[in-house]
């Protein structure tokens, strides 16, 4: 498995750091559905508004999330090799207080450790994008990506005020203006996620490997001197078409 701390030391210096984090809550005894982390519309508020403060404080750039149920997916750029560590460990601190003195609670909250992947900006960014605020509309919990209240997408699509979400290079380079960029995002979300995608991503998170292109491993591979790469067996999973028009 690769250090990720130290992938993102390696490559600071020669590009910025993408990384799709999930933070997970654990599954029931029987290995089922997991626990809720979030129980009321105060709950989330009060996630955002640590994890608001947290990047503040640990100099990080959020550009998509979404808080689901019983998770959270997060496509982040730390300043440093510490910083994504250091965001969550105090969101997760300050939350699991949170939960605990609210609903009379004990013990932790998260599935230990959270999950972390570097991400290939120039292939992979507008996918994990996608990946992420596609979430709710995958699990069936909405029709469209604009009716779920609690991700980026309505900020990064439709501007709408968000005092978390921090632009990538890479989305400001979607047009020429604010209403070119979000129409062009927009757009992205009338295309289905491919399968093989969709099985990097998860890997990629699940392992804690980067995703991207060959070139990209590549890269790190030597400048970590070590193999990162994994190839799953067999044929990438059918995963259902989602589709997202917003017009």
């Amino acid at each position: 498995m690769l250090r990720f701390g130290s992938a993102v030391g390696e490559l600071h210096g020669a590009q910025t750091p993408i990384i799709l984090a999930r933070c997970s809550v654990p599954r029931d005894p029987r290995g089922h559905n997991r626990e809720p982390c979030f129980y009321a519309p105060e709950d989330f508020r009060y996630y955002l508004q640590c994890l608001r403060e947290a990047c503040l404080q640990h100099h990080a750039a959020v550009h998509a999330y979404v808080l689901m149920t019983n998770h959270v997916h997060l496509l982040i750029t730390p300043t440093d090799k510490e910083g994504i560590s250091r965001v969550l460990q105090t969101v997760g601190r300050r939350y699991v207080q949170y939960v605990n003195a609210c609903y009379r609670r004990s013990g932790t909250l998260w599935e230990g450790r959270h999950k972390a992947s570097l991400i290939d900006t120039e292939h992979y960014l507008m996918t994990c994008c996608r990946y992420i605020e596609l979430n709710p509309v995958r699990a069936g919990m909405v029709q469209k990506a604009a009716d779920y209240p609690w991700s980026s997408f309505k900020a990064n699509a439709y501007g709408k005020e968000d005092q978390l979400t921090w632009p990538h290079p890479v989305y400001l380079a979607l047009g020429a203006n604010d209403g070119e960029r979000r129409q062009a995002y927009r757009g992205l979300f009338r295309q289905a996620l491919e399968p093989a995608d969709m099985q990097s991503l998860r890997t990629g998170i699940n392992l804690c490997v980067p995703v991207g292109a060959d070139r990209f491993k590549a890269q790190i591979e030597r400048q970590l001197q070590q193999r990162i790469s994994y190839k799953p067996r067999g044929r990438p999973k059918k995963e259902k078409v989602v589709l997202d028009s917003q017009e």
